[in-house]
């Protein structure tokens, strides 16, 4: 990994937070390649990936944002997680809102969110992934916005630690999203399309957050905060509730444990 650190060191945060999130929608892309090899996926499997999934993003929350944010914050007592409330609760909001207005299917539900729009189910499911990167984007950002704030709490390896389990967590989002397409009817082509579409706000969100975080660097323990509500709430009202349809909870279950493990870590040994 040292030779990764070395990179990011040499180059401005804003860039890297751009560079770290192409290299989660490329693992997004390449997930969603496995339509041209595959018309369909196991559900056992694919339930067992999104488990995964909500792990990683649950302990990346914790560890490379919550902790962080908490640390740097000033006072001691409940003074002290003051940022932390508010960030993590308006994080959540957020996405709350975004939910309740942005049109969007969840993959084992029917019935459509938000304001109601005559756009195809195929488009939906899209933006139903769409949503859920939001936050991943705006998690990396803020770091190495932190980074080029100049504060000592925030860490290249700790950026980079984080858009790698993001990145590996990525890989069957991917999957979650091409097949189900290629399911509707699309074709392979445009099912993997729409499949690596869904990732391309990481990139956007984590400059947005970055240049933030550059310009007002009192946010940062609101914004890393803010990030973690933000990804909790997708976990909680799309990941967990996607695995729990079928009668694969246990590999649910166990695959949340694993992407948990793996995140803590990454990011406790390296960050």
């Amino acid at each position: 990994m040292d030779p990764i650190f070395v990179f990011f060191e040499e180059t401005d945060p804003v860039l890297g937070a751009f560079y770290a999130t192409l290299f989660t929608w490329g693992l997004t892309a390449l997930g969603a390649s496995t339509v041209f090899f595959f018309k369909k996926m196991n559900r056992v499997v694919l339930d067992g990936m999104l488990g995964f999934t909500g792990g990683v993003m649950v302990a990346a929350s914790f560890w490379s944002l919550l902790a962080p944010g908490i640390q740097m914050s000033e006072g001691e007592g409940f003074v002290k997680v003051i940022p932390a409330v508010i960030g993590f609760t308006l994080g959540a909001l957020f996405i709350f809102c975004l939910d309740k207005i942005l049109p969007h299917v969840h993959i084992n539900f029917s019935e459509s969110e938000g304001i109601k729009t005559p756009w195809k189910r195929t488009t939906l499911l899209a933006l139903a992934i769409t949503l859920h990167n939001i936050p991943e984007g705006l998690a990396v950002g803020v770091l190495f916005g932190g980074v080029a704030a100049g504060l000592p709490e925030a860490s290249i390896a700790g950026a980079v630690i984080l858009a790698l389990g993001i990145g590996i967590q990525n890989f069957p989002e991917g999957i979650a999203i091409s097949m189900p397409l290629r399911r509707q009817g699309l074709s392979r082509f445009k099912s993997f399309w729409y499949g690596q579409l869904s990732a391309i706000v990481e990139p956007i969100f984590a400059v947005i957050g970055a240049l933030a975080v550059t310009f007002f660097t009192p946010i940062l323990p609101y914004a890393l905060c803010f990030a973690a509500g933000a990804m909790i709430f997708v976990v909680v009202e799309e990941v967990i509730p996607e695995t729990q349809l079928d009668k694969n909870t246990d590999i649910a279950t166990l695959g949340f444990i694993g992407g948990f493990v793996i995140m803590m870590t990454l990011d406790v040994a390296l960050g």
